[in-house]
């Protein structure tokens, strides 16, 4: 099955424009979207007694983590040949689990050896999907905003069937699916920093991006979250200073947003100081709402050298029955040491992978991301286990990572009429499902190749594609030809 795909010869360049999916690449789509979904869904944690459909404990549990298996499946079917691209940052979360399970040799509880396997088989299925990083079509980041679309618009429901459950405490939750209102608050976070940063490149409308904005943000007020809501403000603004010069939209944004942010200031000042207190008085402020109490017994608390450095092994991110709430010291207790290391590697590794990037919509997202993270991992857990933080975090790798580059694999030397040398690289002209095809510069007067097969082992379906350019003598239009 062949497609044509329309060029455009632009001086002596001839421009590539993306054909239309096939049915088989629109399948794989499907099956990479299903596979992150029940990654993101297998990160959840089921809460009994919150929904009004009674779901039991063990029920809801079994779901989120036969999710785990199911997603192995598909991702095997889609890398049957388990081709893996190596990257550092992954390898940086593969010690984590190694450090994991060194824990498990003398375990304390068998809940420690389930979540050792757990993020071993996790983190085996984020290898698996690295033949499509890099992409240009933003994939996964379009699977990540599905799942996210879904889990709020089950809040919604929610808040509308069961209005008393949803806002339990005066905060936003899930009703339908149990999700506290601090996930929902992340999710909408970053929901909406995503669709922003988007905008900010011209991927998405603004009719688009305003309807996103007036769901999530109200919901995201709801939650009374205010991490969420700061880690968000910072990640747009990092990720918008990253485009500020490339483009008018993020200037004029920045300044409309300074003036919206002026005027609130002066005029509702009270109103948003008494939101941001949520009732509380200084001493619980300046306590973080409790967690410094529970933060001083962990750091206070006996260890040999081993769980200093190792730590205890993975739990439920709690200490004497209560959260732990803060990255850092969640890893500190259930990984040591080495735990918080790892952790800070991985996030020094993004951000400066990103600060040699060059400017574009993929630094952009990346830099929302892990700012995000960065910022709510003093509060939250999310980094050393399974998690949506940890999640994202491997999302921003992959934004980050170079497309695929056939040319490594195999080079074809061709010569024109004037007898010099052109390289054709596999990578410029591989329709595959990276997404947009780059130009493919060429000496386009009397260029000629003749039909050639450039097989690229790396790409996910493994497909030949055959260059035919014909001589400008012949046609006014060269066609390219991808099988």
């Amino acid at each position: 099955m062949t497609a044509n795909v329309t060029v455009a010869r632009s001086g002596r360049k001839v421009v590539l424009v993306r054909p239309r999916l096939t049915a088989d690449e629109g399948a794989i789509q499907r099956r990479v979207g299903w596979a992150w979904g029940l990654l993101f869904f297998n990160a959840l944690t089921f809460y009994p007694g919150i929904s009004f459909l009674h779901i039991p404990s063990i029920l809801g549990k079994g779901i989120a983590q036969a999710s785990l298996p199911f997603a192995l499946v598909v991702v095997l079917t889609l890398n049957r040949k388990m081709v893996l691209r190596p990257n550092f940052f992954l390898c940086l979360v593969t010690l984590l689990a190694f450090g994991a399970l060194l824990t498990v040799i003398s375990p304390d509880h068998i809940g420690t050896v389930f979540r050792t396997a757990r993020l071993i088989g996790y983190v085996f299925c984020l290898w698996l999907l690295t033949p499509w990083w890099g992409r240009r079509d933003y994939l996964l980041v379009r699977c990540h905003l599905r799942v996210l679309f879904l889990l709020l618009a089950s809040v919604l429901v929610g808040l509308v069937v069961a209005h008393g459950r949803a806002m339990a405490g005066g905060r936003l939750g899930g009703a339908l699916w149990p999700i506290p209102a601090t996930q929902v608050a992340h999710y909408a976070a970053v929901a909406t920093g995503l669709v922003v940063v988007l905008w900010f490149s011209g991927q998405v409308r603004g009719k688009v991006t305003a309807i996103v904005v007036c769901f999530t943000i109200p919901m995201l007020i709801l939650t009374h979250t205010r991490t969420a809501l700061f880690a968000m403000a910072v990640g747009i603004a990092v990720a918008g200073l990253s485009l500020i010069v490339d483009r008018q939209r993020v200037r004029r944004f920045f300044g409309t947003v300074g003036a919206m942010a002026l005027i609130a200031f002066l005029t509702l000042s009270g109103v948003i100081t008494a939101w941001l207190a949520r009732g509380e008085g200084t001493k619980e402020l300046f306590a973080l709402t409790g967690r410094t109490a529970v933060w001083a017994q962990l750091v206070d608390s006996p260890r040999d050298k081993f769980q200093e450095i190792f730590g205890t092994g993975l739990s439920n991110s709690s200490f004497n029955g209560l959260p732990i709430d803060s990255n850092w010291l969640a890893s500190y207790q259930e990984q040591g040491l080495f735990g918080v290391v790892i952790c800070a590697i991985m996030l020094l590794f993004l951000l400066v992978t990103a600060y040699f990037q060059p400017r574009g919509v993929q630094r952009a997202l990346a830099l929302f991301l892990v700012t995000y993270c960065l910022l709510a991992s003093f509060t939250e857990v999310g980094f050393t286990d399974v998690s949506p933080y940890l999640l994202e975090l491997t999302l921003a790798a992959s934004l980050l990572a170079p497309p695929l580059n056939a040319d490594r694999v195999l080079r074809r030397r061709v010569r024109t009429s004037g007898q010099r040398r052109v390289v054709v690289r596999a990578a410029d002209v591989l329709a595959e499902r990276a997404g947009t095809v780059p130009a493919l510069p060429l000496s386009a007067r009397g260029a000629h190749i003749a039909n050639r097969d450039l097989a690229c082992p790396g790409a996910p379906a493994h497909r030949v594609v055959t260059i035919a350019l014909v001589p400008r003598v012949e046609t006014r239009r060269p066609v390219v030809e991808v099988a």
